[in-house]
């Protein structure tokens, strides 16, 4: 099932995708659901073309887990070794944007890069001091995530809230999927000037994760409390590399879909 958050001519909503992406947005629908999707899920009646609609992010999280060097590659290219246990890291909820939401560069870094990641949404009733069957079960769905970062920032801070937590440095979409298996699905990040020059900077495979889904949401979870809607970042594969205003960034996760965001100045 495909989870939506989306704005229409009478406000906001839940909704389940309908459909096969492979055949285009023209051919997806949305149907509302009554309230919110982690309960029994009740449909109202009222349908959209996916084109007549904005998606939003599909949820909206208390907070943002994130998780850094967990593909042996992307540590190895920032000179790194891999952790021993996961590194953790928080990304406020202000970053948080949907499909479409511009990334802002801010006057602060000259050196803004993307990070393409699996994300993990939590359902009810959250996860705490949970066993890796428990952190399996408090996992409501996945979609996709953009982990974008003041490079430079990061470098020079020495620890990393300012790099990871600008507003718009967080999109996640288009959807949450649930009951994927994720043990082994392709990640992939595409950056170009328009849809026909799109280049492939980031290409991996989650089977190659330090730490698996589970083992990350059960760590988690003995650190912090996860709430319902709380988003777990599970690490971005080796290719990051640097977003210039006037470029597009797609994330696209295998069983997932396509999040495409602009990339703009700080107006």
């Amino acid at each position: 099932m495909r989870i939506a958050r989306f704005a229409h001519a009478k406000g906001m909503s839940f909704g389940v995708v309908e459909g096969e992406p492979e055949a285009g947005p023209q051919g997806l629908t949305v149907a509302e659901i009554e309230g919110h999707p982690f309960g029994q899920i009740t449909f109202s009646g009222a349908r959209w073309a996916l084109s007549d609609v904005r998606l939003l992010s599909p949820i909206l999280p208390s907070k943002v887990v994130c998780v850094g060097r967990n593909y042996a590659e992307h540590a190895a290219e920032h000179g790194s070794e891999v952790p021993k246990e996961p590194l953790l890291f928080l990304k406020p909820s202000t970053s948080v944007i949907g499909p479409r939401d511009a990334i802002r560069l801010p006057i602060f870094s000259k050196q803004v890069e993307h990070e393409a990641e699996l994300a993990v949404v939590i359902g009810a009733p959250g996860a705490r001091r949970a066993d890796r069957a428990a952190a399996e079960r408090a996992i409501f769905g996945y979609t996709c995530a953009n982990d974008v970062t003041a490079r430079d920032l990061q470098r020079s801070d020495g620890q990393w809230t300012r790099a990871k937590g600008f507003d718009s440095f967080c999109p996640i979409g288009p959807w949450i999927t649930t009951g994927l298996d994720v043990r082994d699905v392709e990640i992939r990040c595409e950056v170009g000037r328009n849809p026909e020059e799109m280049e492939v900077r980031q290409l991996g495979r989650t089977r190659d994760m330090v730490f698996d889904v589970p083992a990350l949401v059960s760590y988690v979870s003995h650190v912090m409390t996860l709430l319902p809607g709380d988003v777990v970042l599970t690490g971005t594969p080796a290719g990051v590399s640097p977003l210039l205003d006037g470029d597009t960034v797609t994330v696209r996760i295998e069983g997932i879909g396509d999040l495409t965001n602009p990339v703009v100045p700080v107006a």
